[in-house]
């Protein structure tokens, strides 16, 4: 099929730039295919799933050069999820990711949807006096990436990036935690290991930065990322908590740019996505859809003298041999 574009319905470039990165996604809709189809056309309205395949098969039949999302927009809305209003891309992400969870009833689909995202970490803390540690394991949909390091410096590339997250942390003067083996408050070591990574990783570059002014503005400098990632030449051995045969899963290729131009307050989102089937890059800008280059992909690694320029705020990454 085509890649067919999306109509904007007032304000809706984030959602339909999320929902061009979901369906282009052939992992995905694989999972979205096999939902089952709520009985009462009141529950087929409320549910996210079913409407976001319902979207799919519009898009397929390709009569047209871009379909309008309303009827999923309008199943959003009564999930509380507001229109018409500027979203941040990263939290309409994991909405969106979270409502599919809660309505695919079958649980080997949320099952597989799980692997398909999410992440899993391990959170270590550990007493620099003796040797009481703490272990606690998490996921995470997304792993956000400062771009700035504790001083306030740009990191310059995306490996960086990386490295700075799994950094460990010394959690000295007011940060100290009570240790119950020396029975005070003593400075721990605290570390993020990695153990899972799923077959879709998304990338969250933390480039809306909070001032105590209460104002937001964007980092736009310039992050250069790689089409290919191999997580066994960024981290180090006691960054990862996986066995090998885990960790040989760990290289990636870029299958999608979901990035953002204007200032924090006034912007507009647009995809940027590889087709699986033909491996061309394609930009989705609402209706608009046209095949781009690398070189075009590339122009969302930022710059810091167009502020207002296009920058890439979420990165998907795909894993190139899967088990």
């Amino acid at each position: 099929a085509e890649a067919i574009g999306l109509y904007n319905l007032g304000q809706s470039c984030c959602l339909n730039s999320l929902l061009q990165v979901f369906l282009m996604n052939i992992c995905f809709t694989r999972i979205l295919r096999r939902i089952t189809v709520p009985l009462s056309p009141e529950q087929r309205r409320k549910n996210v799933p079913y409407q976001m395949l319902l979207l799919l098969e519009r898009m397929q039949c390709g009569k047209c050069k871009a379909v309008g999302p309303t009827e999923l927009a309008d199943c959003l809305a009564k999930h509380r999820v507001k229109l018409f209003v500027q979203h941040d891309a990263a939290q309409l992400f994991l909405t969106l990711w979270n409502l599919l969870k809660k309505q695919m009833k079958k649980p080997e689909l949320v099952e597989e949807l799980s692997d398909l995202y999410t992440i899993c970490i391990q959170e270590h803390l550990a007493c620099q006096k003796c040797s009481f540690e703490v272990k606690s394991s998490s996921t995470m949909l997304t792993l956000p990436l400062p771009v700035l390091d504790a001083n306030s410096r740009r990191l310059k590339t995306l490996e960086d990036c990386l490295q700075y997250f799994f950094h460990p942390e010394e959690l000295t003067g007011q940060n100290m935690c009570f240790c119950q083996q020396c029975g005070r408050k003593t400075t721990f070591l605290q570390s993020v290991r990695l153990v899972r990574l799923p077959q879709t990783l998304t990338l969250h570059l933390k480039r809306f930065c909070f001032e105590r002014s209460s104002c937001t503005h964007k980092l736009s400098h310039s992050l250069p990322f790689p089409q290919e990632l191999d997580f066994r030449e960024v981290l180090t051995e006691n960054q990862c908590q996986a066995d090998d045969s885990e960790k040989a899963t760990w290289q990636y290729e870029l299958f999608a740019v979901v990035a953002h131009s204007g200032s924090s307050s006034c912007g507009h989102y647009c995809a940027y996505v590889r087709s699986l089937t033909e491996c061309k890059w394609y930009c989705f800008n609402d209706s608009e859809v046209c095949q781009v280059s690398w070189d075009d992909v590339k122009c969302t690694y930022g710059h810091s003298n167009l502020l207002w320029g296009e920058t890439a705020y979420l990165l998907f990454y795909m894993k190139k041999h899967p088990q």
